[in-house]
């Protein structure tokens, strides 16, 4: 008879956290081996109950069912698992309820992730703004801009706490006084860059740190491209401010079109090559981005509604020149149109024509053009249009 791969009992922690940690820590275990194993299995804890018979028929190598036999594999997890309640590190596994869905749906999420802040943050609607580590002026402006503009409306900023981009969508994101989530390219426990000591312990007290790397890995170059899949994974879209031809910036939006998200370019300068990053994407289909209207405009009708209803609550409306408007104030043929048009929704020029008989085509077109240039109603692709608040 096989077997039967246990834990050993004298550990002083929960068992079914030792063993995801332990599951993590298997030499020559994949993540995706791992999810397979689980979606098989259950759970970790049923996985090392596993005879290795039942292991090797669901693909695990030999070897590598040697490694999970290993008590020291358990040792590690002990270890790793003491450190971390000493550090206040949480683990959320793939199976745990505070786990974020958006991130469950990508195609290889994170068998286990570390987690240190505000965990109920997985949870909120979030955008990703990523790009440049060498940023002009222009570029850290728009990252800080973006950063408060959307945190100050709800939405929770995710980056990689790079220099640069990253770091200036965070602080934009801290100083409007809104959450933001920093996933790290090493151990949660790891300070990278060492500039951003003041702006890691920052984000520790008023946001939340993510890693999916054990204890005190190291900041290896091949991490990175790991860790975005996470940045675009947990976002509803992902903007890129400034990013060179090729770059890691690029790699998240291209993960982030996989997984079906909403990409978003800031253009700049066609003098700067960091400006040809985002260019590419807007050539490609990538949202062109101005302010965070235009970010807002593109995500699900239910975070639009979240975001936009205090301010028709309040029958507030704000153009991009801060002038205010009123259905009221507008010459009739103005005031109909804009009293049928909606913050939450699009409406097309044809629904308009058709819900306005008194109105001509011509008349209906006028109204329009005057009231984009009053800045209360904005223009999208398809001849659609929608209430600016």
């Amino acid at each position: 008879m096989d077997k039967v791969l246990k834990a050993p009992g004298n550990l002083d922690v929960n068992e079914e956290q030792i063993n995801w940690l332990a599951l993590r820590l298997v030499p020559g275990l994949g993540s995706r081996v791992a999810l397979r194993l689980v979606n098989a299995i259950g759970s970790a804890t049923g996985i090392f109950r596993a005879s290795p018979t039942e292991l090797e028929a669901l693909g695990v190598q030999s070897h590598v069912v040697r490694n999970m036999a290993a008590g020291t594999v358990f040792e590690e997890a002990a270890k790793e698992a003491e450190q971390a309640r000493q550090l206040g590190v949480a683990f959320i596994n793939i199976r745990d309820e505070a786990y974020p869905p958006l991130l469950r749906e990508i195609f290889d999420p994170p068998l286990l992730l570390y987690v240190r802040g505000d965990v109920t943050l997985l949870g909120g609607p979030s955008v990703g703004i990523v790009g440049s580590r060498r940023p002009t002026p222009y570029g850290r402006a728009m990252a800080q801009k973006l950063g408060g503009d959307l945190a100050s409306r709800g939405l929770v900023i995710t980056s990689g706490m790079a220099r640069g981009i990253d770091s200036a969508a965070h602080q934009g994101c801290l100083e409007a006084g809104g959450k933001t989530i920093a996933v790290l390219g090493c151990g949660i426990d790891v300070v990278y860059p060492a500039e951003n000591k003041k702006l890691f312990s920052t984000i520790m007290g008023k946001g939340l740190l993510v890693s999916e790397f054990p204890l005190g890995s190291f900041p290896a170059p091949q991490n990175f491209p790991i860790r975005n899949r996470i940045i675009s994974g947990l976002s509803l879209g992902l903007i890129v401010v400034e990013a060179a031809q090729y770059s890691g910036s690029l790699i998240t939006a291209r993960l982030a079109m996989e997984q079906n998200r909403e990409v978003f370019g800031v253009p700049g300068s066609i003098t700067n090559k960091n400006s040809w990053g985002p260019h590419i994407l807007i050539k490609q289909g990538a949202k062109l981005v101005q302010d965070w209207q235009d970010v807002v405009d593109e995500l699900p009708a239910e975070v639009r509604e979240r975001i936009l209803h205090p301010l028709i609550a309040n029958h507030a409306t704000e153009s991009v020149t801060g002038a205010s408007v009123r259905a009221e104030t507008l010459p009739p043929g103005e005031g109909a149109v804009y009293d049928l048009l909606k913050v939450e929704e699009a409406v097309n020029i044809d629904e308009i024509l058709t819900a306005l008989p008194q109105l001509s085509s011509s008349e209906v077109l006028a109204a329009l053009l005057e009231l984009e240039f009053k800045g209360a109603v904005r223009q999208l692709p398809g001849k659609n249009f929608v209430k600016i608040f």
